[in-house]
């Protein structure tokens, strides 16, 4: 032990010896770990809201629509082509579906929003019918969501985002009071909770309506068609329920037996799956273009630590002319390479923490430092100091002590 911690102690008086040398390959370690734990922690950030967001339908809850993701163009352009959900298909479901608890189905467009002089721009409108309420991931924190009746007779009222009413009625009651959407005049019944902001985007920038109200004056949208949220009577009975639900979207579209859904079906972990799996690339890549980086820092590394060795000379002649074995010599400069990539490592990873903190603050993402990536980055950064270090350790350890002690 005594002599291990004097060799550590001789490593750190010729890295402080060396202060530009060191610095420059600190630094090249540096800028890898945290780019790589800048990304890791961002993803992981990002993978985790998108999980907080989907884990709120409930894993009894499972949705329908003409295309609900496409992670490339061909596939994208593939579910293009297929004929929208219509309403009618919704209510078959409704009505015939054995294990469906709630079938809710949706249409969104976008519409001006105005009240008085002011005004908002292509306001996302949702329109539902009254069960919507129970599936999706809203609260009411005022007022009343509509009823069933609202639907039936097609009733003008609207249920508001909160920036709807932070924009619109700040100090005034914002129930009953009445706002134009397009052309059309709705009476406000209600305000949703606060959601806040995802990737930057506000979630409370909305406003929805009765279906039938929305069906009368926008239309069936002609691409995108209805999207249906369906809650199976038991999670026990998610897998039998989307067989039912498939079975007669097959059978009402007229699917041939051979050919795949012209739909696509999604629970919140198959969409949280797929999403992952779509992040991998993301990460493949940006990883790879981190560990070029490393790499390069590791060359950096090992040229430097053979420069080290070549200026020694004599110190490691004097060294095993006192009894130094090649072991010795060997751990000497090991450690000198591996205690400047680990502490560009730790630095990186604090560094990269932050820039993740800084940057998903912009995006209102929720960052903590998992373990995955701290080790990722320790063990990577020691890893280099081990790796591209041994080559020069080794040839100071073979030195002969006779040639060392005469070398100039």
């Amino acid at each position: 032990m005594r002599i291990l911690g004097a060799l550590i102690h001789i490593a750190f008086a010729a890295i402080f010896a060396n202060k530009l040398r060191s610095g420059l390959t600190f630094i090249g370690i540096l800028f890898g770990v945290t780019s790589v734990m800048t990304i890791m922690s961002f993803l992981e950030g990002a993978m985790g809201t998108i999980e907080k967001q989907l884990q709120a339908l409930g894993p009894s809850t499972f949705m329908v629509s003409k295309m609900m993701m496409a992670f490339s163009e061909d596939e994208f352009l593939e579910k293009m082509k297929r004929k929208p959900i219509t309403l009618e298909q919704a209510d078959l479901i409704d009505r015939e579906c054995q294990l469906c608890d709630k079938v809710s189905p949706r249409m969104f467009t976008g519409e001006d929003i105005k009240y008085g002089s002011q005004r908002l721009r292509d306001v996302g409108i949702m329109a539902g019918k009254s069960n919507l309420i129970d599936i999706v991931d809203i609260q009411v924190a005022q007022g009343r969501f509509h009823s069933s009746e609202d639907d039936l007779y097609r009733r003008k009222v609207v249920f508001i985002g909160d920036l709807i009413r932070e924009t619109f009625f700040e100090g005034v009651d914002p129930l009953g009071q009445v706002i134009k959407i397009g052309s059309r005049k709705y009476t406000v019944i209600g305000i949703a909770k606060k959601r806040g902001s995802m990737f930057g985007e506000s979630q409370d920038d909305f406003v929805i309506i009765p279906l039938s109200t929305a069906v009368r004056q926008f239309g069936l949208p002609r691409r995108g068609g209805v999207f249906l949220t369906v809650k199976a009577i038991s999670v026990d009975r998610l897998e039998e329920t989307m067989d039912e639900v498939r079975l007669l979207l097959r059978t009402t579209r007229k699917v041939p037996y051979a050919d795949k859904d012209d739909f696509d079906m999604e629970t919140a972990e198959s969409i949280l799956e797929r999403f992952n799996q779509f992040t991998m690339m993301f990460r493949l890549v940006f990883v790879g273009i981190s560990g070029i980086s490393l790499v390069i820092g590791g060359i950096v590394v090992m040229n430097i630590m053979m420069v080290s060795v070549t200026e020694r000379t004599r110190e490691i002649g004097i060294r095993k002319s006192l009894g130094a074995k090649q072991k010795h010599i060997l751990l000497q400069f090991l450690f000198e390479s591996v205690i400047l990539t680990l502490s560009g490592g730790v630095a990186g990873v604090a560094l990269g923490f932050l820039v993740a903190q800084a940057l998903a603050g912009k995006v209102d993402l929720d960052i903590n430092p998992s373990a995955v990536a701290i080790s990722a980055g320790l063990i990577v950064s020691t890893g280099i100091g081990l790796i591209f270090g041994i080559y020069p350790a080794m040839k100071a350890a073979r030195l002969d002590p006779i040639k060392a002690l005469s070398y100039e």
